[in-house]
């Protein structure tokens, strides 16, 4: 798994936690639905940690929190 497979995952993850839909997490973390729909569907390979940023304030949790996970923890390493 690479870095944008488990931002998408783990935004896709909260969401479903969350009862929430992605139109309704755009809504209330202010990023536009056409970006989170990129990042959910693997369209957005570099996605910023402002735009993290906003999602973790629309889900109501902190940066830390979003990233302690275990797909975070096994990432290999990415070489362009």
């Amino acid at each position: 798994m690479n870095i944008s497979d488990a931002v998408a995952y783990r935004i896709l993850e909260l969401c479903k936690e969350n009862n929430l839909t992605v139109n309704k997490l755009s809504t209330l973390s202010g990023v536009t639905q056409s970006t989170v729909n990129d990042i959910v569907n693997h369209k957005a390979k570099n996605v910023g940690i402002v735009t993290i940023k906003k999602l973790c304030d629309g889900f109501g949790i902190t940066i830390s929190y979003f990233f302690e996970t275990e797909h975070f923890r096994n990432l290999e390493q990415e070489m362009y």
